[in-house]
């Protein structure tokens, strides 16, 4: 996705771009991801406002809010349907414990200007088949159909300009005064800037102290007949960490996603699948009742990478001259994506964008918290 959404946006400035891919386009990652698009973060408002200060936190969440937007109006620039949907999400209590925060996190959202609403149990349970303690209903936010999205990017890129090469992988680098080599197993590619967008595959290349990969695994279930009570067919997640996360597609069907866990062999992954995927069902249905017994037709595993303090990494690297690295690690990987794509677009034309200093890969892997002392820590996160 990351490499999609910077060729689009490279494309548009007028650059003269390359785009390499060593497998297939939306073979990677992409293929895996369960497109949903939000504001909110797998770290809070709240916490980020005390990690970070209320200065950055509130840009790190007003960067995901315009990226959202940005993406948002992607289907009327794109010739193929990525089927880009505006959602709002319900973000619910997992616990009565969780409520406290979850208020907290609303006033906080509410205050710097986030469309957000409080919802007692009550009103929960009369736009939805479940019940939960509280929750916070937030507007602005999307559902993707990935694989779809990175192929209609990549082909609007070609059409502009950009040359895409399949199968193609860089087996070396050469780092010049005024650029980078990229040797290939059939010859070469001579470039000023080179953008890696490579997801998690970036730690076999250049590790991150601050990163750490994960398996995650989800499920998508065979078409439904009749829907269930979901208000307005929302993006569901909860507070609970790690947390799960449901969504729909307009064929019908509904993803759910979660039960993350420490990263181990892939065929141990592929073992967990089955046992994982029944679990996601079971959660799935105990939400709604009323479609017991649905019957799942797809199930994956796969890896993600997520960072200590919440942020992707994003920029340039003191190791790697004339690079730029697009790492959204996290749950909102997409978001992150197109966030990359205009900060670097803009670097590579010579603006400067000193929003790239909260992303910055050498960052501290435990940054220092703030002393405001009117925000206050989400438990939960």
């Amino acid at each position: 996705m990351g490499g999609a959404m910077a060729s689009y946006r490279l494309s548009l400035s007028g650059a003269e771009a390359v785009l390499i891919e060593k497998k297939r386009v939306g073979s990677g990652s992409s293929h895996a991801n369960t497109g949903l698009l939000q504001i909110s973060n797998d770290k809070s408002l709240t916490s980020c406002m005390n990690t970070f200060g209320e200065k950055n936190g509130l840009l790190f969440y007003q960067l995901c809010q315009a990226g959202v937007r940005n993406i948002l109006d992607l289907p009327a620039k794109l010739d193929i349907d990525s089927q880009i949907i505006p959602r709002s999400s319900l973000l619910y209590a997992s616990t009565p414990e969780d409520v406290p925060a979850l208020r907290e996190e609303y006033e906080n959202l509410v205050a710097h200007g986030f469309d957000s609403d409080f919802w007692e149990e009550e009103k929960i349970a009369s736009v939805y088949s479940f019940s939960k303690p509280a929750a916070l209903y937030s507007r602005g936010d999307a559902e993707a159909n990935p694989f779809r999205t990175v192929h209609s990017l990549i082909a609007k890129a070609a059409m502009n300009g950009v040359h895409v090469y399949e199968q193609t992988e860089a087996k070396r680098y050469e780092f010049t005064e005024d650029g980078v080599i990229c040797h290939t197993e059939h010859g070469r590619i001579i470039a000023k800037k080179v953008i890696f967008a490579m997801g998690y595959e970036t730690q076999e290349f250049k590790k991150d102290r601050g990163a750490e990969l994960i398996n995650t695994y989800a499920v998508m279930t065979k078409p439904l007949k009749e829907f269930p009570k979901w208000h307005e067919r929302s993006l569901l997640w909860e507070t609970a960490r790690p947390y799960l996360y449901f969504r729909t597609t307009p064929e019908g069907r509904i993803i759910a996603g979660g039960k993350d866990e420490p990263l181990t062999d892939p065929e141990r992954r592929d073992v967990r699948v089955i046992s994982q995927s029944q679990r996601l069902l079971e959660e799935l249905e105990a939400l709604f009742p009323e479609i017991k017994g649905i019957e799942i037709e797809y199930s994956w595993g796969a890896v993600f990478g997520s960072t200590r303090d919440g942020l992707p990494y994003i920029g340039p690297h003191p190791k790697f001259p004339h690079c730029y690295f697009i790492e959204g690690y996290g749950g909102n990987g997409t978001v992150y994506s197109m966030i990359a794509a205009e900060l670097l677009t803009d670097t590579i034309a010579g603006k400067h964008r000193p929003e790239l200093d909260l992303f910055s890969l050498t960052r501290s892997v435990k940054p220092s918290p703030s002393q405001n002392t009117n925000v206050n820590t989400q438990k939960w996160n």
